[in-house]
C-alpha cells in the first residue's frame, strides 16, 4: 500500500510542481516564458564553462576502471565489507556511485540482469543509488561552474554522506525487502 501510494505521489510530483512554478509566475506578474529563456541561455554558457572540469572528471574515471585500481580497493576494503556484511556483488558500485552516476547504473543494470528485478541484490542497488550521489561530478561541474578552486570540507562531507547512504543503503534493502 506505501509501495502504491509513493509511486502514484511520484508520477505527479514534476509535473505538478512545474504548473505550481508557472502559476506562481503567473500570480507574481513575471513572464515565465521570457524567464525560462534567460535561465535556458544561462544554462548553455555554463555548459560550456565546465566542459574541461567535465572531460578531466571522466578521463579520471576511465583510467580509475581500466587501471584496476578498482578491483585493488576492493581487496583493500574487504576486511571492512566483511565486518558490514555487505554483498560482494554491490561492493563495485560503493566505489563507482561517487565517481559516476553513468558508471553506478551500469553495474546496477548489470545487477539487475543477472539477478532479476525483484531480487535483494537488484533492490539493494537501486536503493543505493537513490541514496547517495555522484559527489566528485558535483564538485567537479557545479564548483567548476562558477570557478571555486578551494573545495574546503565539501569533498570530505560529500564521501562521508556517500559512504553512510551507501551503507545504509544495504541495511534499509534487506530490512524492507528480504
Amino acid at each position: 500500500m506505501f509501495i502504491e501510494v509513493m509511486e502514484i505521489l511520484s508520477r505527479f510530483a514534476i509535473p505538478f510542481m512545474i504548473v505550481g512554478i508557472i502559476f506562481y509566475g503567473i500570480i507574481r506578474n513575471i513572464k515565465v516564458y521570457e524567464s525560462f529563456m534567460e535561465g535556458a541561455k544561462d544554462g548553455f554558457t555554463t555548459a560550456i564553462r565546465i566542459i574541461p572540469s567535465f572531460v578531466a572528471m571522466l578521463v579520471a574515471i576511465g583510467v580509475f576502471r581500466e587501471s584496476g585500481a578498482m578491483d585493488m580497493l576492493i581487496k583493500l576494503f574487504s576486511p571492512v565489507i566483511e565486518l558490514f556484511k555487505i554483498p560482494g556483488e554491490v561492493v563495485p558500485m560503493i566505489f563507482m556511485r561517487p565517481l559516476s552516476g553513468s558508471g553506478a547504473q551500469g553495474i546496477m543494470s548489470e545487477l539487475i540482469k543477472i539477478h532479476g528485478p525483484e531480487s535483494l541484490l537488484g533492490r539493494t542497488a537501486a536503493v543505493m543509488m537513490g541514496s547517495s550521489e555522484t559527489t566528485f561530478y558535483i564538485l567537479a561541474v557545479y564548483f567548476g561552474s562558477v570557478s571555486i578552486k578551494k573545495h574546503r570540507h565539501a569533498l570530505s562531507a560529500g564521501l562521508i554522506a556517500d559512504l553512510v547512504g551507501l551503507v545504509s543503503a544495504v541495511y534499509v534493502a534487506r530490512i524492507f525487502f528480504s
